[in-house]
């Protein structure tokens, strides 16, 4: 009876806190020219950028009805991710505006996206959000600082496209991000495949009061800001994915 329970306690586990399955690596597919944003999962860009999962909460428990897709793909000049992202229920915010960065924007539903380029000062790194609405935010984090989000003054000069399905309950962003923001050393040499960035992806949903976080990788934390639980993103080519 007791080796039972001791089985059953450790599948009981093994379900709570499941690994989405990947090996802690969003590999970011090369394609060979710059395209228009677009935001559709079925497209021939998109389909030739293999997947990963953002699907448990920050504690690592998994949350299946919010199993958002994460797709990526990279050129000489831009870093491009795509969401697909179902929701129960949207919280958007009042009079959206598009033209401009929405500060605050993370007290709504978003996707995320956290990454940087240096390995030796982790609490140094990008974070970048869009919302169902396309609105945008993106900020040069420094942990170090009393505010972190000083850093939203920040511009990037990314891009976001956004739509909602509502017959299937599924929001999608898109986001194209210029490498020379990213590091400022790819702004006179070219990335190249095997490049590498520490990265987690995150979704916020739903309202306040049954407000959900849904993550890649976990944070273990009532923070997203947890750089030592990031993942990587790979930039690989063709023959390599």
């Amino acid at each position: 009876m007791k080796r039972l329970f001791a089985l059953f306690l450790l599948l009981l586990s093994g379900t709570i806190h499941a690994s989405t399955g990947d090996s802690g690596v969003l590999r970011s597919a090369y394609a060979a020219e710059d395209v228009v944003l677009d935001t559709d999962p079925a497209s021939a860009f998109w389909q030739d950028a293999p997947p990963v999962y953002a699907e448990v909460d920050s504690w690592g428990h998994m949350m299946p009805a919010y199993r958002t897709e994460i797709r990526s793909r990279w050129t000489k000049n831009n870093l491009y991710l795509l969401f697909a992202c179902p929701y129960e229920e949207l919280y958007l915010k009042p009079s959206p505006n598009a033209a401009e960065e929405t500060f605050g924007l993370w007290n709504w539903d978003v996707a995320e996206l956290f990454i940087g380029s240096d390995f030796h000062n982790i609490r140094r790194y990008k974070e970048f959000e869009v919302s169902p609405q396309r609105e945008w935010v993106d900020l040069d984090i420094n942990l170090d600082l009393p505010d972190h989000t000083v850093g939203w003054t920040w511009n990037s000069g990314f891009q976001v496209a956004a739509r909602i399905d509502p017959k299937a309950k599924i929001w999608y962003a898109g986001m194209r991000i210029p490498f020379a923001a990213l590091d400022t050393r790819l702004a006179t040499r070219p990335p190249v495949a095997g490049d590498t960035f520490r990265a987690n992806l995150f979704r916020s949903q739903g309202p306040p009061d049954h407000r959900k976080s849904i993550a890649w990788k976990a944070p273990m934390s009532n923070t997203f800001h947890v750089p030592e639980k990031f993942g990587l993103v790979e930039l690989v080519d063709d023959k390599s994915k």
